[in-house]
């Protein structure tokens, strides 16, 4: 491991809240094409596995923030004990339910109690910036998690979708809430490394989401959001087509992999320019990589042109961080961050639901259409936001101290 990503670990408790947020974001990556694969096997409903999966990113759309605000008010073990126990009943109840072949409602039933999992990358990123806040070591910080958040969506989809394809349809989703439950127990009984928190008296009230710059982050990653939800759904459908449907769990790791090579690079460098440049080029280099998959032709290829696609992926997503923390009050960091993902789940609800009738209606090549739309209009509403990124509210967060001292240090 390179000296800087080293280095972070020298805080006492660093590493083992790393290690339980690892497996705790494992879920992440394998519930819901966990829940296509599962569902596509024991009923060949792809629309339906679409809609189930979009589902669970809505719920968690709408809860995760509930969530995180509690997180900010009380504490992480007081909140994430409980939602986890929610979400965990809610996914025994949609494996039997899927297993014995209950009526559609309860399936969905169930997959809105699955959104209640809380968003664990925003606990970690939390617990990284009350070690770290104001310094360079943030930034490293964050991009080592985006490396995590991708080595989960490089091993999540080979073994949920090999899981259930090789051993029983159900066997994705479970391992995955075992994870989950591992995970957020193991991090909740670390207090010490525990963000102090803040409740509401101290805080002046309000949502997070009150920010102009958070508010552009968002809507611009729900377009985001799509384009991820889309690429999984119609892989697997495009896999299956060929003859092929496990390997779509390779080549989905590979799109994860090109993220995790770029994030681990881009770790290492430091920047004086302004983010919200190189978050709108990230923005930018996502939507362009989508045009390749509409010529893709078999797999080897489509492998490759994920694989490049996958490089825009943590360098935008570690940018994202570093503005919300410029854009969002201290006291109310988690939920900003988790407004983040919410925007992504609410993207990958509408893209993978899309994608799921488009596959159905026209066959999986022409699929790759939707993440190519999504990526437009994500161009589109980062172009139209970017303004409100270039003003920064004063004193908010830890990167405003971050930036300024790296300019201080460039100048002298």
């Amino acid at each position: 491991m390179p000296s800087p990503y080293r280095a972070l670990f020298a805080a006492p408790g660093s590493k083992g809240f790393s290690a339980a947020g690892f497996l705790g974001r494992m879920p992440l990556s394998m519930m819901g094409i966990g829940v296509v694969t599962m569902i596509s096997q024991l009923t060949g409903r792809y629309g339906l596995a679409g809609a189930l999966s979009a589902t669970i990113a809505l719920a968690a759309a709408v809860a995760g923030p509930q969530v995180s605000r509690l997180v900010d008010q009380y504490g992480q073990r007081r909140v994430l004990r409980p939602a986890t126990l929610i979400s965990l009943t809610a996914a025994a109840l949609l494996l039997f339910a899927a297993h014995y072949g209950w009526p559609d409602w309860v399936l969905f039933v169930a997959c809105v109690g699955i959104g209640c999992v809380p968003s664990v990358g925003a606990m970690i990123r939390a617990r990284w910036a009350a070690l770290y806040r104001g310094t360079p070591q943030l930034h490293t910080a964050y991009s080592f998690e985006s490396v995590v958040d991708e080595v989960c969506f490089v091993f999540g989809p080979i073994i949920s979708i090999g899981l259930s394809t090789a051993w029983f349809p159900e066997a994705g989703p479970l391992l995955a809430a075992c994870f989950l439950a591992a995970g957020v127990f193991w991090l909740t009984a670390q207090r010490a490394t525990e963000p102090e928190p803040h409740p509401r008296e101290h805080k002046g009230g309000g949502s997070a989401m009150r920010a102009p710059g958070l508010q552009v982050l968002v809507a611009t990653f729900v377009a985001t959001g799509a384009i991820f939800g889309a690429v999984d759904v119609v892989t697997v459908a495009f896999a299956d087509e060929e003859g092929r449907k496990a390997a779509a769990s390779v080549v989905l790791a590979l799109y994860a992999g090109g993220s995790c090579v770029a994030g681990m690079i881009y770790g290492l460098l430091r920047f004086a320019g302004a983010p919200e440049r190189r978050w709108l080029l990230g923005v930018c280099a996502m939507a362009v990589s989508m045009i390749p998959l509409l010529l893709v032709g078999n797999l080897p290829f489509l492998a490759v042109a994920l694989f490049v696609a996958g490089l825009s992926i943590a360098p935008t997503m570690i940018t994202t961080m570093s503005l919300i923390e410029e854009h969002v009050p201290r006291a109310q960091l988690t939920e900003g961050m988790t407004w983040v993902s919410t925007g992504l789940a609410v993207g990958v609800a509408l893209g993978s639901s899309a994608a799921g009738w488009v596959i159905d209606a026209a066959g999986a090549r022409a699929g790759y259409g939707v993440p190519a739309v999504a990526g437009a209009v994500a161009v589109a509403v980062g172009f139209l936001g970017f303004r409100r990124l270039k003003r920064p509210a004063a004193g908010r967060g830890g990167s405003v101290e971050q930036h300024s001292e790296r300019k201080e240090r460039h100048v002298a």
